[in-house]
C-alpha cells in the first residue's frame, strides 16, 4: 500500500524520490510528500491526490538537499489531506511510515501531557514526537531510535531523516518490508526493489525487528536486540524501465490482455511437456503424507484458493480447510500434526495473509506460499516456494495474477495426487495436456473483447448486479462481482446459484442486472433452473458459456458471451476473462479511475 523511498545521496535527491514515487504508484494511494535535509533545515511539500499534485507542488517551491524521504500514502487514521500527507516531522526530525501503531492513543495522550503539539490526525506523528523528545534530551539519533522502536505496538516500515544530521537516515521494519540498496557513493531506502531499480541493483531485505543506519558509504544493519548483524546483499533483478501501457487504455486492459502469455509462462516452469508430466520444486519434506491442506488468503487470491479447494479434493482427495486471513487466527484453528498451511498472494506481503502464516509456522505446519514476488517476505518464510511468473501487476485490480495463481494451484493439486499414488501416468498426461491448452483457450475468450465492450452499457446504469455459479464457477461469480465493486463502484455480488432462492432472489427486479457464468456440463441444467427463477422474476440476464450452452439457454437473456468449449479443469482459467473484461468496458463506460480505484491499494500491509 503506502511507499517509501529514501536516499543519501551526491546529488540532489527531490527528483529521484518522486520518481522513486512514481514507480510504486499502482500500489495505490491517496496523498504524496517528500522532505529533504538542506542547509540545517527540514524542507517538506505535501500534497492531497496524486503524484501530480506534489510535482506541482515543487515545481512553485523547490526542494534542494542531498538527503530526503519520500512517500506515498493511503489512509487509515485521518483523511487523506495535506496536513496528514507524510512526511511528519517535528523541528528535528522527519519520518514516514507504512503501517499501523496499534498503542499510537495511549503515546499521543503522553506526549500532548508532556506539552507537545500534533499537526495531523496520523498515528505515524507519534513516532517522530517520540524520536525527538530524545533527541531534544541530548540522544543521538541512532540511540533515540533504538529506544523508541520497542514502545511501538503494531506494523511499520520507517525511514527517518535528522535535521541535524545531513549525512545519514535510519529505517525499520516490523511486518511491513523495507529494503537497503547500495549505489556508488550513495546508500537508499526503499519498500521494494521496484522502487529502487533505476538507483541500484544491490539490495538487501530487512529482517523482521531489524533497524538500519544509512550513510554515503554504506549500512550498518542491526537486530530485534540491537546486535550488529549483516544481511545478504542480492542483484534484485527488478528493471530500471518503468512500466508502460504500450498501445492499451490502462495498465489493467494490458495485464488482461498478457494472461495467455503470462499463464503460458507459469505452466512452463510447472509442466514438462516432453513427457505431460507434472514437475515441481525439489521438496524438502513428503507431500505424499500430508493429510489436511490449509488455504489462506485475501480478496482475489482467496478466490482462486476457492477453487484450488475443489482441485486438491477431487483429484488428491486431502480434505481442504479455507479461510479468510483476516479471520484465520482469531477462530483458533485446529492445526493437525503433518499439515500443510498454503498462502495465495500477489505481493507476498499482505499483512493479514503474513500474520496467519507465521501463526501456522508456529503450530508446526508446512508452508507453502503462491506469490508474485519471490523476494517477498512470504517467499523467504516459507518451506514451499510456488512463483507465478505473471510480471509486475500494477493495475490494482488483480487479473493475470489470478489466472497465473490457478495455474500454479492446478499443477501442485496433480503432483501432489500423483505423490499420493491417486493418479496414474496415463492420468497425468491427460491434466497436463489440458492445461496446455489453457493459453489458446485464454486467447480465444479475448477474441469476443469488442462484444463485451459493446454490452457494457447495459450493466453500467445499474445499482445492483448479481453473480451467479454452480462448482467451480461460484468462485469466478464472487471474483466477477468483487472486479465490478473494485473499478466501477458498482455494488454487486456474487452467489453459488443454488442459494438464490434461500434469500437474495428478494433483491430480483428488472432492475437487476444478473450474471450467469455456466459453462455446458453436469451443473449445466441445474443452473439453468435458477436462471429461470430469476427471470420469472424479471431480472436481466447476462449469460456467459460456451456455444452449446448458448443455444440451449440464451432465449430471453439481455447479453450473452460465448466462451470456447474447454475441459472443466481449466474452466475457471478462461472464465475468468469475461468476468474482468466485463468490469472493465463497464467502469470504462462509467469514467472510473481503472488502474487506481477510489479507496484501494496494491499491497495491503496494514490488518
Amino acid at each position: 500500500m503506502c511507499g517509501i523511498i529514501g536516499i543519501v545521496g551526491n546529488d540532489p535527491v527531490a527528483d529521484r524520490l518522486v520518481d522513486g514515487l512514481r514507480r510504486m504508484e499502482y500500489r495505490g494511494y491517496d496523498s504524496a510528500g517528500l522532505c529533504v535535509v538542506d542547509d540545517g533545515a527540514l524542507v517538506r511539500r505535501r500534497a492531497e491526490g496524486k503524484l501530480a499534485n506534489l510535482v506541482a507542488a515543487l515545481s512553485q517551491d523547490p526542494a534542494d538537499g542531498l538527503i530526503g524521504i519520500a512517500h506515498t500514502r493511503w489512509a487509515t487514521h485521518g483523511a487523506p489531506t495535506a496536513s496528514n500527507a507524510h512526511p511528519h516531522a517535528t523541528q528535528d526530525v522527519a519520518l514516514v511510515h507504512n503501517g499501523i501503531i496499534e498503542n499510537f492513543r495511549s503515546l499521543r495522550d503522553e506526549l500532548s501531557g508532556n506539552g507537545r503539539k500534533f499537526e495531523s490526525e496520523t498515528d505515524s506523528e507519534v513516532v517522530a514526537h517520540l524520536v525527538s523528545s530524545l533527541i531534544e534530551n541530548g540522544a543521538s539519533p541512532e540511540e533515540a531510535v533504538r529506544d523508541v522502536l520497542p514502545r511501538l505496538r503494531g506494523a511499520f516500515a520507517l525511514a527517518i531523516a535528522f535535521r541535524q544530521h545531513p549525512d545519514l537516515l535510519i529505517g525499520a521494519r516490523l511486518g511491513s518490508p523495507l529494503v537497503v540498496g547500495y549505489g556508488d557513493g550513495e546508500t537508499y531506502l526503499g519498500s521494494d526493489a521496484l522502487a529502487l531499480a533505476p538507483l541500484t541493483q544491490k539490495i538487501a531485505y530487512l529482517e523482521e525487528g531489524d533497524w538500519v543506519v544509512i550513510t554515503r558509504e554504506g549500512a550498518q544493519i542491526y537486530d530485534l536486540e540491537n546486535n550488529p548483524v549483516e544481511r545478504e546483499v542480492t542483484t534484485s533483478g527488478a528493471s530500471a524501465a518503468a512500466v508502460e501501457k504500450g498501445n492499451y487504455r490502462h495498465f489493467m486492459q494490458k495485464e488482461i490482455f498478457e494472461q495467455p502469455t503470462v499463464v503460458a509462462q507459469t505452466l512452463g516452469s510447472y509442466l514438462r511437456q516432453a513427457d505431460n508430466s507434472v514437475a515441481l520444486p525439489q521438496l524438502d519434506f513428503d507431500i505424499s503424507q500430508i493429510r489436511r491442506l490449509t488455504i489462506v488468503a485475501c480478496g482475489t487470491s482467496y478466490y482462486a484458493g476457492m477453487v484450488a479447494k475443489y482441485w486438491f479434493e477431487h483429484f488428491a482427495r486431502v480434505p481442504v480447510d479455507i479461510d479468510v486471513a483476516s479471520e484465520f487466527r482469531y477462530r483458533d484453528p485446529v492445526l493437525e500434526d503433518g499439515g500443510l498451511a498454503l498462502f495465495i498472494s500477489q505481493s507476498g506481503e499482505t499483512a493479514d495473509t503474513l500474520a496467519a502464516l507465521r501463526h501456522c509456522k508456529a503450530a508446526g505446519q508446512v508452508i507453502g506460499v503462491v506469490v508474485n514476488v519471490p523476494t517477498s517476505t512470504m517467499a523467504r518464510e516459507a518451506d514451499l516456494l510456488l512463483p507465478t511468473h505473471a510480471g509486475p501487476e500494477i493495475g490494482v485490480a488483480s487479473t493475470k495474477a489470478f489466472t497465473c495463481q490457478l495455474a500454479v494451484l492446478a499443477a501442485l493439486a496433480a503432483h501432489m495426487a500423483v505423490k499420493k499414488g491417486l493418479m496414474n501416468r496415463e492420468e497425468e498426461a491427460e491434466v497436463v495436456r489440458h492445461l496446455l491448452e489453457a493459453p489458446a483457450a485464454l486467447n480465444a475468450a479475448l477474441d469476443h473483447d469488442d462484444d463485451i465492450a459493446s454490452m457494457a452499457h447495459l450493466v453500467a446504469p445499474a445499482r445492483d448486479v448479481l453473480y451467479l455459479g454452480r462448482g467451480q464457477d461460484y468462485p469466478l461469480a464472487l471474483e466477477g462481482a468483487l472486479k465490478l465493486k473494485e473499478i466501477s463502484y458498482i455494488h454487486a455480488e456474487g452467489y453459488a446459484s443454488g442459494e438464490m432462492k434461500h434469500g437474495p432472489i428478494a433483491l430480483i427486479d428488472d432492475q437487476v442486472p444478473v450474471v450467469v457464468i455456466a459453462p455446458s456440463g453436469p451443473l449445466f441444467e441445474k443452473t439453468v433452473s435458477n436462471m429461470e427463477e430469476v427471470r420469472a422474476r424479471g431480472g436481466k440476464i447476462v449469460l456467459i458459456s460456451d456455444a452449446e450452452g448458448l443455444a440451449e439457454a440464451s432465449e430471453g437473456c439481455i447479453a450473452t458471451i460465448e466462451m470456447p468449449r474447454v475441459h472443466p479443469l481449466i474452466a475457471p482459467l478462461v472464465y475468468a476473462v469475461p468476468v474482468q473484461l466485463l468490469a472493465y468496458h463497464t467502469a470504462c463506460v462509467k469514467g472510473t479511475d481503472v488502474d487506481q480505484p477510489r479507496n484501494l491499494a496494491k499491497s495491503v500491509t496494514v490488518e
